[in-house]
């Protein structure tokens, strides 16, 4: 057992994120209930659509990459004490550069290509996640305010960038020309090319071998790196950091820049995994999830790892409920995320007191 006043570890990673989630879903039942639906036949559908096949845990699996590459951008500027809720348009902006990179190195094989592309996706959301960070380091300028209005300026500009620059003449779709390298990083294609199988179609691409790579990266970097030590030293206390020769300025655009740099990772499965293009809004909110993503894995990669899957698991099967129960139309399914999201983030110690107070009356 912890100190008085404390929980067990276990209890605070696991259990109550689990009781978190469990109040959600019974008050997502609730609403389910009362629009005249029962919520055990549409969680089963849920649960069918997106585990119960090859073609649900595809699409399963893709959403969940989108949630950890945006999850580990969270959590490591969590780890540094800041609060980059950016993601979205660091994403966003990482689009322009494997595509910039995609279309103009056409000529030269694939191996070649691809690695480019996504080193090219990396830096660019680096860059636009560095500015903010740099803003807040050496002209006091909040985080949070800054990450903002970049979503909003990447937004505009990637507008801009794919309608007059990027959209071949003559094509009416707001999307730039296929990246024609990119077909290869399709498990549908690849299963084709080199065994001549046929799978189902789905997104789902080599790019979620490559987050799990990513969060085992973010872990080492974290805890066994002179640099992670300096993030979460500046992150848990700055006066120390300061008086252990920790420079927090340094640390603020460093951890930033990584932050945004992890974000920009998405477009690797969007634009050149899924998508072999550049489209119009491309990352629908992932940015957004991956905060709650972050907070529900209490920003341990292992834990971001497990809730983007949860995640992952209520977007394909809400598709599939939606499909299944019209009256549950896709709005219902955005409620069900909102009372996840509500539970585990800004209600995520709600059961705090009241577990504390049973462990120690138990211990006692």
């Amino acid at each position: 057992m912890s100190a008085k006043g404390e929980l067990p570890t276990w209890a605070d990673v696991a259990l109550i994120p689990l009781l978190n989630l469990f109040v959600a879903l019974l008050i997502s039942g609730i609403v389910v209930l009362i629009i005249g639906e029962s919520p055990l036949e549409a969680m089963w559908i849920m649960l069918k659509g997106a585990v119960g096949s090859i073609k649900g845990w595809g699409y399963l699996l893709y959403y969940a990459t989108n949630f950890i590459f945006t999850g580990l951008a969270v959590a490591i500027a969590f780890h540094a004490g800041l609060f980059n809720i950016g993601g979205e348009g660091q994403a966003y902006i990482a689009g322009l550069g494997a595509t910039m990179v995609g279309l103009s190195l056409e000529f030269l094989p694939w191996p070649i290509v691809i690695p480019l592309a996504v080193l090219a996706s990396a830096l660019f959301g680096a860059f636009w996640g560095f500015i903010p960070g740099y803003l807040q380091a050496k002209r006091g300028s909040h985080i949070v305010i800054t990450t903002i209005m970049f979503n909003f300026i990447a937004s505009s500009l990637m507008v801009y960038l794919i309608n007059y620059w990027f959209r071949p003449v003559g094509n009416m779709a707001v999307e730039s020309r296929e990246v024609t390298g990119a077909y290869i990083m399709s498990f549908r294609e690849m299963a084709r090319v080199f065994f001549d199988y046929r799978l189902p179609s789905t997104p789902l691409n080599p790019t979620f071998f490559f987050a799990l790579f990513i969060a085992w990266a973010v872990w080492y970097l974290l805890w066994r790196t002179k640099l992670g030590y300096e993030i979460r030293a500046v992150g848990a206390n700055t006066d120390a950091a300061i008086y252990a020769g920790i420079r927090p300025q340094r640390i603020i655009m460093i951890t930033m820049a990584i932050s945004g740099g992890i974000a920009g990772l998405l477009a690797v499965n969007e634009v050149l995994g899924a998508q072999h293009r550049l489209v119009l809004e491309y990352v629908q909110g992932a940015g957004f999830v991956g905060i709650a993503v972050a907070l529900m894995g209490r920003s341990h990669p292992v834990g971001i790892v497990l809730a983007a899957l949860l995640f992952g698991l209520l977007y394909q099967g809400g598709t599939e409920l939606s499909f299944a129960k019209p009256e549950i139309n896709r709005d219902m399914i955005v409620v069900i995320q909102g009372l996840v999201i509500l539970f585990m983030g800004a209600l995520e110690q709600t059961f705090r007191p009241w577990l504390s107070a049973l462990f120690f009356k138990a211990e006692d």
